[in-house]
């Protein structure tokens, strides 16, 4: 696709610093570095720092370090700022909560009340019967959304899910590999807001 098809192209990489950086995010890093260069595009470093048992400032600049090694400069991030920042996920939590409540009020997402233990029950019960992938079994996506409020206001922890669609097929144009067919019920609804 030529430039001309899009308004502006703005890839992000958003590496964990939980260790040392991963192959995985140097391979992505590429990739989106030349289509952002190619296309007259932005590329965008947003650490992913969410994880703040694991997260620490060493691994961030480590990251930074190795990036910079293989000669990739941002045009927006951490260090040198933006105009969409802020560029770590931690500190961009005022937005995502806004975001979320908007999800929750349409019924596009929900909250989940399941413990690690529950989880952790779950998962094994559904390997020890063959389950090739095993994923969340959307235990708490119908709980009303007056018992969910009680449940939240009474501090009871809790993680917000994207309520997936159950039936059906998802398609998406893949830049590199064409369309991509997945039917929706094996895609997990995802965490996308942590306690």
């Amino acid at each position: 696709m030529s430039q001309s098809n899009y308004k502006e192209v703005r890839v992000r990489i958003a590496p964990s610093p939980t260790g040392d950086p991963h192959v995985g995010t140097v391979y992505q890093a590429l990739f989106d570095y030349v289509w952002a260069k190619k296309n007259n595009g932005k590329f965008i470093l947003r650490i992913e720092d969410t994880d703040q048992a694991r997260s620490t400032k060493h691994s961030e600049q480590t990251i930074l370090d190795s990036l910079k090694w293989l000669g990739l400069q941002w045009d927006e991030g951490p260090d040198i700022g933006g105009p969409y920042g802020p560029y770590r996920q931690s500190e961009r939590l005022e937005i995502y909560r806004e975001h979320i409540g908007i999800l929750l009020k349409k019924g596009h997402a929900y909250r989940c009340f399941c413990t690690k233990e529950r989880l952790d029950e779950m998962r094994a019960a559904q390997m020890a019967l063959g389950s090739k992938k095993p994923g969340y079994d959307r235990h708490c996506r119908n709980i009303t959304e007056k018992e969910s409020r009680r449940r939240a206001s009474e501090n009871e922890p809790f993680v917000v899910r994207m309520k997936v669609p159950v039936e059906g097929i998802c398609s998406m144009n893949d830049l590199l590999r064409g369309e991509i067919q997945r039917e929706w019920s094996l895609i997990d609804d995802q965490v996308i807001l942590k306690s």
